[in-house]
């Protein structure tokens, strides 16, 4: 039977009560739970405090460029599509400079599951706004208050078509666990926002904040997440956050519309052209 420490390579150095730590657990107990092996799982990460989880996850890492995590995830499924992967970015990370890779992963459907952990900052890079920031916050790169309105995630997510989106709270490790699961079973783009308080930089929306301003999707006995309509007015709703499974819908993954031949993935395929082949084509060079 496998436990968690079969997925822990070593311990993490964040700052201490970083929320990225129950995310970090909750990934390990997500893959327990889908009893997987540390080589059936792919970790790619973005820039920022989350890229380090490859340095402490146990599985296969890619560290990719800043905003650039998504293009690797769906270039590796893609490769070896029974592979699970998961991606992780920041809020800058993937609501900026990767914004446009989330949009159209997104409307892809990419059977890939997307963490954002949004500590409402750019937390690596000592404490500059970041799209997730509400307007007002004080920072070091808006020291008179950030002027823009704050993106909302699972709003775009469901305005581009997701099929699965959720938004759980590094606090709820637990909750964190069962939304990643239900991810990573879901076939097709599951996109989770990770509520995750930075301590060190953000004096704002500290963990008592997100404590306070967050409410349970599912204390409605009547939420249904297949409903998009009810979907929709859950997150234009004013009030506390709505957390937990927001919507999911069935609808054919990216492989299953372009890569009917499965059976046969492009990392098994001989891909060494034939000497005799390259050799005439070379001949034309010459």
């Amino acid at each position: 039977m496998k436990k968690d420490k079969d997925f822990h390579l070593s311990d993490p150095t964040w700052c201490a009560g970083c929320g990225i730590y129950g995310i970090f657990a909750s990934l390990k107990k997500a893959a327990v739970a889908l009893d997987l092996d540390p080589e059936e799982l792919v970790l790619v990460t973005g820039i920022g405090c989350h890229g380090r989880l490859n340095n402490h996850f146990k599985a296969y890492g890619f560290h990719a460029l800043h905003g650039r995590a998504l293009p690797v995830a769906q270039g590796v499924k893609l490769s070896n599509p029974s592979l699970p992967v998961v991606a992780i970015s920041g809020d800058g990370d993937a609501y900026s400079i990767g914004l446009g890779h989330f949009i159209h992963a997104l409307r892809r459907n990419i059977n890939i599951t997307y963490l954002v952990v949004d500590n409402r900052l750019y937390a690596l890079t000592q404490g500059q706004s970041s799209p997730t920031s509400h307007r007002g916050y004080v920072s070091a790169s808006a020291p008179y208050g950030t002027k823009e309105n704050p993106l909302d995630g699972p709003r775009l997510a469901l305005a581009s078509g997701g099929t699965f989106i959720a938004r759980g709270f590094s606090g709820n490790p637990k909750q964190l666990a069962s939304l990643i699961e239900k991810g990573m079973t879901h076939r097709g783009f599951s996109f989770i926002e990770v509520l995750s308080p930075c301590v060190t930089q953000n004096k704002v929306n500290t963990i008592q904040w997100f404590r306070e301003n967050i409410t349970q999707i599912d204390e409605d006995p009547k939420y249904d997440p297949r409903n998009r309509t009810q979907a929709q007015g859950k997150l234009t709703h004013e009030g506390k956050i709505q957390v937990g499974l927001i919507y999911v819908d069935d609808k054919p993954s990216y492989e299953d519309l372009v890569m009917p031949d499965r059976d046969n993935p492009l990392v098994w395929n001989d891909l060494n052209p034939d000497i005799e082949r390259f050799e005439k084509i070379m001949e034309k060079f010459q």
